[in-house]
């Protein structure tokens, strides 16, 4: 008995596997208090589990709600103000007006001196000295003081949190991590402790960024590795799907309530990112290179001054959620235009739980598309193509941007909303053809399911030609295998041109020797910047240790499709680009491995329904996923 629940912006998704079958569950995220529909949720699939597997966005929500902890920063004297100068670049190149996020601390909270400042009210201290992932004995120091003069207080060290050289992004991880340490640490123990009340588990395991899982405790205490802690069990999935039919090369396309989030995955693994920035702030910890666009079944439709059509950022979230839940929503959503067009059903109940209520639906896009001349459908066309306009620019950001080329690589598409729109973006993008896997309205919760438990640690060395990496990649190795017994441990290199300011991860092992990193360092380079220039001298800059264990599920567990009951539903009334037209409509759970199915047709199950359109072929795999082409 394994459960997966992973907490979204609008939707809790829970996945059971009780040894010979699957059971799902969603319902609304409590956004009050997220461990309340977990564990909700829970009770209603079962009394017991041996494995508790959460992903959360209570960091991703303290961050961009500024809930956080109040935070004293320990630095060298005179770099208590880098984490407001920053590396002096704009947000945004041409506006203006756009303006960097308010640092985490407070002018009066940041000091070179702990002996000068009150520690009257802090609630975390970050500690970030100059050069400490050298020698990181001050730092420690100082987290001892810390201790004995505000016991309460929650300490996070540089040396300890990211052990890498870059002032600016490692003091802010660091503060990041500080910050979002109380909150994160209240929450996971309010919802573990409710887990061991109710005999649901003895304890929770928490999915990090890079797509692995960590003991509850563990991310209680380095908050700033779990900011992407939902998404990443998506990608997991996702790449397993792949493997599983044989598609090397994935783009995973995850269209939820509130965002979309997509990554790239090649040969089975997701693309990795090393530093990237959260709601502004640079966050130096391994996570899959997912790209994140304000695009959910969610998004408000708006006008803007100029009088043009607009769909996102802001969402209607859980509350009050789109106007055809009844729930006192008013304005036209992404979900609402697709119940206007018949592509969701006019009296579905997604997850069992949210009536729909089409005449709400049209009351509001009769509002936002009034003042612009046009038609309930026509406004509802609008706001979908609208909206795929955006999630098509995020597919090319983590491809073509990449210097990935996306005509080879298929679309799997899951999220509540993934399965309505995934082959318009990819005929847009002329990608070879998507893949819907089962359960796609839960499927980052079954990612959960085969995410193994995972350790990541790096080091910065700086070293250059003639030095030897050899003796860190053994100590930092040690030290991963030491903290996860028994799992498999991949080691890597950040390696760079000398003079460049950015590097290149290299797979990298003991004795592999300088000849073969450079060689795999210009390969990468090239493929990724267009260029390689093999004569240049290079430089290692970080060496990388990860171990991953074994999953609680493998994939052929969960990607084996066994269909009960009919299929056919009968047809319905759906409007299309070229006009209304009939669509067939299927029941997902009844579709037998090898069904051929052709557009327009609606495909319905419990949380996630799937719109194949005019021209398009799908078909039934032996995963039971569908796989989609035109």
């Amino acid at each position: 008995m394994i459960l997966g629940v992973d907490v979204g912006g609008t939707f809790t998704d829970l996945f059971l596997w009780d040894g010979s079958s699957v059971r799902t569950a969603k319902l609304p995220t409590t956004s009050s208090d997220q461990s309340e529909a977990v564990l909700e949720g829970a009770a209603e699939l079962t009394e017991h589990v041996e494995a508790f597997l959460h992903g959360t966005t209570a960091a991703t929500n303290a961050l961009l709600e500024r809930t956080g902890a109040r935070t004293l920063l320990v630095t060298s004297p005179g770099f208590e103000d880098v984490i407001e100068i920053g590396r002096q670049d704009r947000p945004s190149l041409y506006d203006p007006f756009a303006d960097r996020p308010e640092p985490l601390v407070a002018r009066g909270d940041r000091a070179s001196n702990l002996g000068a400042v009150d520690l009257d009210g802090i609630e975390a201290v970050a500690v970030s000295l100059l050069r400490s992932y050298e020698d990181p004995s001050q730092e420690r120091e100082i987290g001892s003081e810390v201790a004995r003069l505000a016991p309460e207080a929650a300490v996070s060290l540089s040396s300890e949190v990211v052990a890498e050289f870059r002032e600016f992004e490692r003091t802010s991880t660091t503060v990041l991590n500080a910050y979002l340490t109380p909150v994160v640490a209240d929450y996971l123990a309010k919802l573990e402790a409710g887990v061991r009340s109710s005999g649901l588990a003895d304890a929770i395991a928490v999915m990090r960024s890079s797509g692995g899982l960590i003991s509850g405790s563990d991310a209680a205490a380095l908050p700033a590795s779990i900011l992407l802690s939902g998404p990443a069990g998506g990608v997991v999935a996702a790449a397993a799907i792949g493997t599983a039919l044989g598609r090397d090369h994935i783009i995973a396309f995850d269209m939820g309530g509130t965002s979309t989030d997509v990554c790239r995955v090649q040969d089975g693994r997701p693309e990795i990112s090393y530093e990237r920035a959260v709601a502004g702030y640079p966050c130096r910890m391994p996570s899959a290179a997912i790209h994140t666009v304000g695009a959910g079944g969610g998004s408000v439709g708006w006008i803007d001054p100029g009088g043009s059509l607009r769909v996102g950022p802001r969402s209607a979230g859980a509350e009050p959620g789109p106007a055809c839940y009844g729930r006192g929503g008013s304005e036209t959503t992404v979900t609402d235009a697709n119940v206007v067009l018949g592509r969701i059903a006019p009296d579905a109940s997604l997850g069992g739980r949210l009536t729909i209520d089409r005449a709400l639906s049209e009351a509001a896009l009769i509002e936002l598309g009034n003042p612009l001349g046009l038609t309930v459908e026509e406004t509802a066309l609008g706001v979908i193509r609208v909206i795929e306009e955006v999630m098509a620019g995020a597919i090319r950001t983590v491809s073509i941007e990449q210097g990935a080329d996306p005509r080879d690589a298929w679309l799997v598409a899951f999220g509540g909303a993934g399965g309505l729109h995934a082959t318009a973006l990819a005929r847009s993008l002329d990608m070879a053809g998507v893949i819907i896997p089962p359960f796609g309205g839960v499927f980052s919760a079954a990612g959960l399911l085969l995410s193994p438990p995972r350790i990541d640690l790096a080091h910065s060395v700086l070293l250059r030609e003639g030095e030897d990496p050899d003796p860190e990649i053994d100590r930092l190795g040690s030290e991963a295998l030491q903290r996860l017994h028994g799992g498999i441990l991949e080691t890597l290199a950040d390696v760079r041109y000398l003079g460049q300011s950015h590097e290149v991860t290299v797979p990298y092992a003991a004795g592999d020797g300088w000849d073969l990193l450079a060689e795999r360092f210009h390969v990468l380079h090239k493929e990724r910047n267009g260029f390689a220039r093999e004569t240049d001298p290079i430089e290692v800059v970080t060496i990388r240790a990860t171990v991953t264990g074994t999953s609680a599920i493998d994939s052929e567990t969960t990607f084996s499709w066994s269909p009960e009951g009919e299929a056919f539903l009968g047809t319905r009334t759906v409007v299309t680009n070229a006009g209304p037209a009939e669509a067939a409509v299927l029941r997902r759970e009844g579709l037998a491995v090898g069904t051929k199915i052709t557009g327009p047709a609606v495909i319905q199950e419990r949380e996630a329904t799937t719109w194949i359109g005019p021209g398009e072929q799908a078909v039934v795999s032996d995963t039971g996923a569908l796989e989609v082409t035109w």
